[in-house]
């Protein structure tokens, strides 16, 4: 027996289509089309009535420092333009794990937001376990602030900038020690990569965080660090550090004086952050609720000044922005980890 030809077929299509009456056709389309618009609406009523009472945001990290001075700034501005409570709770602790892992397993509804910073980026490709997944179970919402950070020395370092350092490295091959917070960290990483990236070996010296490591470089038991430059600036006026170059992509602006690393040691950038997440299931009406409102709380002159104060500037990036740049870092630092076999703290 012969097939069909196509004509054949598509009659046999036809007649089927015909067999379902027109008007149950269009009562299908404007069910679907109602089934849409009413998850529109809902979506949209969800995120104009919240939030609906206090809003928690967790902070994992103890009280004190400019992370917490952040903290508060954005919860004041967001309980004004809210209406209701905000709430810093505090949960520090596994660096920055801890608290992390209360806002992935909070309920989905914007009531919970997580204050993040570099470690976010650094423990999912560091650490053996994670309680979370962080690009499954968390949700970016925006990078707040961005903070410069700054390779210093010791002053009496024999060099005062970085083509200087560069050459007295590779003529004194790892004699120079770098100090940092803790092992495994922003600083930590960003000495391992500026040691890949340029060639040369600088020894790592780990503390046990930042006030032990600057004490040691002012009194020259280590001869370099890297921090945040709003951290280090009291003593670099004071003359207790100098400031070799900055991890930027391009000049600072206010900061001209100083050369970036990656001006003449290509890819070596690294800035600490502090962004906002929530639970993957938040609905992204929500999750632009929030983030609309943190750019719109922060973008005011007087606003923007208290957060120069810090040594941070505001990004307020969007919540598509803040995901392209979690996810770039990750795949930055697993690289340099694998490559420098970083091994996790104990």
């Amino acid at each position: 027996m012969g097939q069909p030809d196509q004509g054949s077929r598509h009659q046999g299509a036809v007649n089927r289509d015909r067999d379902v009456p027109l008007g149950l056709h269009r009562a299908l389309i404007a069910l679907v089309l109602a089934v849409c618009a009413h998850s529109l609406v809902h979506a949209e009523d969800s995120a104009s009535a919240y939030p609906k009472g206090p809003v928690r945001l967790v902070i994992p990290f103890p009280p004190g420092g400019p992370t917490d001075s952040l903290g508060r700034i954005l919860a004041q501005r967001l309980q004004e333009a809210w209406g209701q409570p905000v709430l810093s709770d505090y949960k520090p602790g596994a660096g920055t794990v801890i608290g992390i892992d209360a806002v992935a397993k909070s309920t989905p509804d914007g009531m919970t937001i997580g204050l993040v910073n570099s470690a976010y980026t650094i423990n999912p490709v560091l650490l053996n376990a994670m309680p979370y997944d962080t690009l499954r179970d968390l949700t970016a919402v925006t990078q707040v602030v961005t903070m410069t950070m700054a390779l210093l020395a010791y002053p009496g370092t024999p060099f005062n900038t970085f083509p200087e350092l560069l050459a007295y490295a590779r003529g004194h091959p790892a004699t120079l020690s770098y100090a940092t917070p803790g092992a495994g960290g922003a600083a930590h990483l960003a000495g391992e990569l500026l040691n890949r990236s340029a060639g040369i070996d600088l020894l790592h010296v780990p503390y046990k965080g930042s006030s032990p490591a600057q004490t040691d470089v002012m009194a020259g038991r280590v001869d370099l660090m890297f921090d945040p430059l709003f951290s280090a600036l009291p003593f670099v006026r004071a003359g207790k550090l100098k400031v070799i170059a900055l991890a930027a992509e391009r000049p600072v602006a206010g900061f001209e004086q100083y050369s970036v690393i990656n001006q003449t040691v290509s890819g070596v950038v690294v800035s600490a952050m502090l962004g906002l997440v929530v639970p993957a299931a938040t609905p992204p009406a929500i999750v632009q609720r929030i983030q609309s409102d943190v750019a719109r709380a922060l973008d005011p002159p007087a606003e923007r000044r208290k957060i120069a104060d810090l040594g941070m500037e505001v990004m307020a990036s969007t919540p598509a922005e803040f995901d392209r740049f979690v996810r770039s870092e990750m795949q930055k630092w697993s690289r340099v980890i694998r490559e420098a076999h970083i091994a996790p703290p104990q």
